[in-house]
């Protein structure tokens, strides 16, 4: 908690607003959910879905203040369908998708843009250092996810986008 409140401060201090927050952190333990320690559930629900919602609980304020701001949410497939041996981590992906809809609903009024980006396989050590037969070809660059966001970002002042899904052409584990 004071982590995420030092980072909005610092923030403030060294560029005197905040415009826009992107929630991108993630981590996983890839175990049965037989397996999975208490300390580890905790501590991918601590990263996953704890850190955005404390570091929006911060910005809000900020943004209000300032008549509105844009918060996006990195969330993932994992919150649309889920695979074995990764509960924890689908949990805290469909509780973030969750988070972002409250928050917009709850942003709207004040001006604040809350966007889910619902990220498909992405061409990062996170998916091939776990999954090392997933073929990276069916993955996508990480950029255009960075894409996405700018669009969403870039949107007129009355137009917000609540989810958008952006998936690697050829991944083959979604409709």
């Amino acid at each position: 908690e004071r982590s995420a409140a030092g980072a909005v401060r610092a923030v403030m201090a060294r560029c005197g607003a905040l415009d826009a927050v992107v929630n991108n952190a993630g981590i996983d333990r890839t175990v049965p959910l037989e397996e999975l320690r208490v300390e580890e559930w905790d501590r991918i629900s601590a990263v996953n879905l704890r850190g955005p919602f404390l570091i929006a609980r911060e910005a809000f304020p900020i943004m209000r203040a300032r008549g509105g701001g844009a918060i996006v949410n990195i969330v993932s497939t994992a919150a649309k369908r889920a695979w074995a041996n990764a509960a924890a981590y689908h949990a805290t992906k469909w509780g973030l998708l969750g988070l972002s809809h409250a928050m917009h609903v709850e942003g709207r009024a004040l001006g604040i843009k809350v966007t889910a980006v619902i990220a498909g396989g992405m061409r990062t050590p996170f998916l091939l250092d776990r999954f090392p037969e997933l073929d990276p070809d069916l993955l996508q660059d990480p950029a255009n996810v960075a894409e996405a966001v700018r669009f969403v970002l870039e949107q007129p002042p009355e137009t917000v986008i609540p989810e958008i899904t952006v998936l690697p052409l050829r991944e083959t584990s979604w409709p």
